[in-house]
C-alpha cells in the first residue's frame, strides 16, 4: 500500500503541524501532549466541550474544532485511545470555568482513559461530564469495547452540542441533551475493502475481489458478515433496514455523578423509530468510497425511509469519519425534536463543516 508519509512514527504529529499551518484563524495545535484547540480558546462562561479518539478517522476529531463545534480534540496515535494527559491538559487550556463535556466514543480504551482524566481535571476543580456515544448496531460487543461501539452520531453530537454551548447551555443542560442525541441516533456501517495502517504496512483484514465485509468497525475491525458483493441499492437497504427495524437497546454504563462525587451506573434504553418520525440521514464515506457513491446510497436510503413513514428533514453526506482509505459507507439515522433540529441548523465553523457564517 503506497501513502503519502515520510517516517510512519511521524505520521500524526506532521498530520497536526500541518492543519495548524492550514487553519491559524480556526485552531491552535499543542505538540507535547498532542492536543487541537480553537484559537480563541477559552470562551468565557461557555462550556468547553473536548471529543477525541484514535487517529485515522479524519477529519473527526480535529477537523470539528471550532465555532459551533468542539473546544479541543485529542488525537491518539492511528486507532490508538489518547492518554488521560491529552485530554487533562486540553481542559485546562480551554475551560473557561462553565465546565467541560467529554464525547466519548464507547471503545474501551478510549473510556478508561477519559475516565481517568475526569478525575484529574476534578482534583484540579474542573468540573468535567463523560457521556458515551454508543450507537452501532452491528454487533454488541467487539473487539474494542463491551456493548455497541460509538460511531457516525458521535459526529452529530458534537456538532449538536457544540452550538448548545454557543448559546449558552450550562454544564448539565448540554450534558442531558448529549445523551438525548446518543439514545436517538442509529449507525452501521459495510467495507468494500479492507484498510492499511502506517505502521503495519498490511491489510487490518483481507477481502476477496468479489466479497464485502458487513457490519465493520471504523478500526478496520471485522463484520458481522462476510458476503459475496451486491449492488448499492441492496447494500443500502440492508444497512438501512437494520438501523431501522433495530429493537430497544438496554445497557449500563457509567457516568459521574457530581452530588455523590462518584461513577455511577445508569441504566440507558434506546426507543425504535416509528412512523412519522423526522430525521436527520447521515451518509459517510469510509475514507476511499467517492461521493458519487455516497449519493448513491443515499437516492436509495431515502426511499426506503420515505416507505417506512420516516421523514429525513435533514442530511449530511461526505467523508466525516473515516477508516484510513477503506472503501466502504456507514448509515447514521437520528431522531429529530425541534431542539436538535435548531442547534444542527446553527452556525458552524470549523476546517471540516462550515455552514451559516
Amino acid at each position: 500500500m503506497k501513502k503519502l508519509i515520510n517516517n510512519p512514527n511521524d505520521v500524526v504529529r506532521e498530520s497536526l503541524q500541518g492543519m495548524a499551518i492550514a487553519h491559524p484563524d480556526l485552531i491552535k495545535v499543542n505538540l507535547e501532549p498532542h492536543f487541537i484547540y480553537r484559537a480563541d480558546a477559552p470562551i468565557k462562561n461557555k462550556v468547553a466541550i473536548i471529543s477525541g479518539g484514535g487517529s485515522g478517522h479524519e477529519p473527526m476529531h480535529g477537523g470539528f474544532v471550532g465555532m459551533g463545534m468542539l473546544d479541543a480534540a485529542c488525537p491518539g496515535e492511528i486507532f490508538t485511545s489518547p492518554t488521560p494527559d491529552q485530554m487533562l491538559e486540553a481542559a485546562k487550556v480551554v475551560n473557561s470555568g462553565a465546565g467541560v463535556l467529554n464525547i466519548v466514543k464507547n471503545y474501551s480504551g478510549d473510556v478508561m482513559n477519559f475516565e481517568m482524566a475526569t478525575e484529574l481535571a476534578l482534583s484540579e476543580n474542573i468540573r468535567v461530564l463523560n457521556i458515551l456515544i454508543d450507537d452501532d448496531v452491528a454487533v454488541k460487543d467487539s473487539l474494542f469495547t463491551q456493548g455497541r461501539r460509538g460511531v457516525g452520531t458521535t459526529v452529530l453530537a458534537e456538532k449538536i452540542c457544540g452550538a448548545a454551548a454557543e448559546a449558552g447551555y450550562d454544564l448539565k443542560q448540554i450534558t442531558d441533551l448529549c445523551r438525548k442525541v446518543n439514545l436517538n441516533g442509529r449507525s452501521m456501517g459495510m467495507a468494500l475493502t479492507s484498510c492499511t495502517t502506517p505502521a503495519k504496512g498490511s491489510p487490518t483484514f483481507e477481502l476477496g475481489n468479489n466479497e464485502i465485509e458487513f457490519g465493520i468497525g471504523i478500526h478496520g475491525e471485522p463484520g458481522r458478515e462476510r458476503m459475496a458483493m451486491k449492488s448499492a441499492d441492496e447494500i443500502a437497504e440492508m444497512l438501512a433496514i437494520n438501523i431501522i427495524e433495530d429493537v430497544g437497546y438496554s445497557r449500563i454504563v457509567r457516568e459521574w455523578d457530581e452530588v455523590k462525587g462518584e461513577w455511577q451506573e445508569v441504566e440507558l434504553i434506546d426507543s425504535p423509530f416509528e412512523q412519522g418520525d423526522r430525521l436527520l440521514a447521515f451518509v459517510n464515506s469510509m475514507g476511499g468510497t467517492p461521493i458519487s457513491e455516497l449519493y448513491i446510497v443515499y437516492r436509495k436510503l431515502a426511499e426506503i425511509c420515505e416507505q417506512k413513514g420516516l421523514q429525513i428533514v435533514r442530511n449530511l453526506i461526505g467523508h466525516y469519519i473515516t477508516s484510513l482509505e477503506m472503501q466502504g459507507c456507514s448509515i447514521t439515522l437520528l431522531k429529530l425534536d425541534d431542539e436538535l433540529i435548531k442547534f444542527w441548523d446553527a452556525p458552524v465553523k470549523t476546517a471540516a463543516l462550515r455552514w451559516g457564517i
